[in-house]
């Protein structure tokens, strides 16, 4: 039975009846009494000690343990926490600005967005007729715990940080910057942690890849299909949820091999190349490893009996879809305990548990979403019908 913790009234009921029974004949509960005074002191005491021993309970568990305590745990498996990553690191975003042909737009040129938020060129700007291009990069957050905010849609209003004459100080986004993140929350670390507990190595079992993988920084889901592309060899999927939120989670980059890989395969790029070099040392000698992005498998909607639905249950029910999506698709559909189907019964307790949405219909998809190897459910659009 767990223990219940005594309430801080609870604490000064019983502080007041013990200094009353222990002395009789005094009035111990009047409002300024010394005797009064002292059981409240004692209350709140006992009231902190408590809480400390909570807290000692909660950081002694890996399951509940938080912050630093919860990063303690999670090294013992080789688990960190990911840290937060600049948008335009991975895949560059690209601004362009008018001027002169021929003008010089140096790397390192400071770049300032409306938001006052610091991007940095990371190539040489390229001229194009009257308009010059270049690479650039967020600036990274001082704190190293925010990276999010550097992600921008194509057509944001950029700002030369330095005036260079001949080029026009303002510019704009032509190249979305994505690949952005905020440091890895509990929460994330928490489920990471506890799948390599729960996961023992076995020396390259099918589990062990996925464990692998999710060890890479910014990637949320991975899966593993033992034999996927042949005798040997080893497909690992990987999304990545964060980092890649612009392009629908999925991973940029081509499918393909680890950098050291020397059997003539083509090498993967980029989030790829890192899921694969990764696990490069890690996985059994003769493995064959693809480093492989699931592709998109659109999934359309039909809901009747909508017509009351305000935009905002039309946001809910959209998000309860695609969180359903990313809970139970898969794009393994022929391994063992995998088969990448996605119950409709999942996605319609989804939408009823939002407020608003009674005697609603599913009318398309009108079955459970079977899933092929290699795709992963997206959800596409919604038709509302009334």
């Amino acid at each position: 039975m767990p223990f219940s913790r005594p309430t801080l009234s609870q604490l000064r009921s019983q502080v007041s009846a013990d200094i009353s029974a222990g002395l009789p004949c005094s009035d111990a509960l009047l409002r300024f009494s010394s005797l009064n005074i002292l059981g409240q002191a004692l209350a709140g005491l006992a009231q902190l000690q408590y809480g400390y021993t909570d807290y000692v309970a909660q950081q002694s568990n890996p399951f509940t343990a938080t912050e630093e305590f919860l990063e303690a745990w999670a090294a013992l498996k080789n688990v960190f926490r990911q840290p937060a990553t600049q948008a335009g690191l991975a895949v560059p975003g690209q601004v362009t600005f008018t001027g002169t042909t021929g003008t010089p737009l140096p790397i390192g040129t400071p770049l300032i967005r409306g938001d006052g938020v610091g991007f940095t060129t990371t190539s040489i700007g390229v001229w194009t007729g009257t308009s010059v291009t270049a690479n650039a990069v967020a600036n990274a957050d001082p704190t190293g715990l925010t990276g999010a905010f550097g992600n921008c849609a194509v057509g944001t209003v950029m700002t030369l940080g330095t005036a260079i004459a001949g080029i026009v100080s303002t510019g704009s986004v032509t190249t979305a910057f994505t690949g952005g993140a905020d440091v890895e929350n509990d929460d994330s670390l928490r489920a990471n942690m506890l799948q390599a507990y729960q996961n023992v190595p076995q020396g390259g079992a099918q589990r062990d890849y996925v464990t692998w993988a999710l060890q890479v920084n910014g990637v949320t889901r991975a899966w593993c299909n033992p034999n996927g592309f042949g005798a040997g060899t080893v497909v690992v999927y990987t999304m990545f949820d964060v980092t890649e939120a612009g392009n629908n989670g999925f991973p940029q980059g081509v499918d393909g091999v680890a950098t050291l890989e020397t059997r003539g395969l083509p090498t993967a790029t980029l989030d790829l190349l890192n899921v694969a070099n990764w696990i490069y040392p890690l996985r059994p000698a003769t493995a064959l490893v693809y480093s492989v992005s699931p592709t998109q498998d659109v999934i359309n909607f039909t809901i009747s009996g909508s017509a009351n639905f305000s935009a905002a249950t039309k946001a809910l029910v959209s998000s309860a879809i695609s969180g359903i999506f990313v809970l139970y698709g898969s794009p393994l559909s022929t391994t063992p305990g995998e088969n990448g189907t996605v119950d409709l019964s999942y996605i319609e307790s989804a939408i009823a548990a939002i407020s608003g949405t009674q005697g609603f219909v599913i009318t398309s998809p009108t079955a459970n979403i079977v899933g092929t190897t290699g795709q992963l459910p997206v959800l596409g659009t919604i038709t509302w019908n009334p």
